[in-house]
């Protein structure tokens, strides 16, 4: 009941949203500015099936999934290091400093210079994610419950048995939050950099093509499919981390 009462706010909300849509587009009365959503949604339905969009998707999901992978695992490390160590602590922390302090359109520019239209995405992804990896898993090192930490010293316990048994399950869970936060932001990251460096297939792209020849309703398309594939992909990630959950249960 809890469930049916939840879907049925979480509809209201969207339909909602439509609603102001709608009405703010009838206030601009101008498909140039503002298109409503039936215009918007036909246009979707028109291209979601082409070649193109297909090539751009898949594309930008793979840049996505590369983001991810190369700089959460590097993340994770250094953030064991950091919360473990407080001189790896302060000899990461003018990186982190650096990365997080700087414009993310600067980065694309400079990153640009180095790697191309193609590989500037990923790598701008790679630097939006590892720092927020890297201080979550320092947070979790660092939120171990210290009378664990002298229990493991007195049974006189390794360094990887004490990481494997103690740090290791501690963390876990900043970990997925971290990953699901990255997630999401990798999407923006990429689609943001692909709309500036714009490579051959990409979802950024089609958004700037559409935007250079005043589509403005094709535009929202792409915008709204982008939106979807990034809560698909929220959805996919949670679907395996319950799989993976119960997996450890049963075993």
């Amino acid at each position: 009941m809890k469930g049916l009462r939840d879907r049925f706010w979480f509809v209201l909300g969207t339909l909602f949203l439509l609603l102001i849509w709608e009405l703010a587009a009838r206030y601009f009365a101008s498909p140039l500015i503002l298109p409503g959503p039936l215009p918007v949604f036909r246009r979707f339905l028109e291209i979601v099936p082409t070649e193109r969009f297909l090539r751009a998707l898949g594309a930008s999901f793979l840049r996505v999934c590369l983001g991810v992978l190369l700089s959460a695992p590097l993340g994770v490390l250094a953030g064991i290091a950091a919360g473990l160590d407080r001189r790896a602590d302060y000899f990461l922390r003018p990186l982190l400093g650096f990365i997080s302090a700087t414009p993310v359109m600067a980065l694309i520019l400079i990153i640009f210079l180095w790697f191309g239209s193609e590989g500037t995405p990923v790598f701008t992804a790679f630097l939006m994610v590892f720092p927020v990896m890297a201080a979550n898993t320092t947070a979790g090192v660092r939120a171990v419950d210290g009378n664990l930490r002298e229990l493991c010293k007195v049974y006189r316990l390794s360094r990887a048995d004490t990481l494997r048994w103690l740090y290791i399950p501690g963390i876990l869970p900043f970990i997925l939050g971290a990953l699901r936060s990255s997630l999401s932001l990798a999407w923006k990251v990429i689609v943001a950099a692909e709309v500036l460096v714009q490579p051959l297939r990409a979802l950024g792209t089609g958004m700037q093509r559409a935007k250079a020849q005043l589509e403005t309703p094709e535009l929202f398309a792409w915008t709204a499919a982008t939106v979807i594939a990034a809560a698909l992909s929220q959805l996919l990630l949670s679907l395996v981390l319950r799989i993976g959950r119960r997996g450890r249960l049963h075993a």
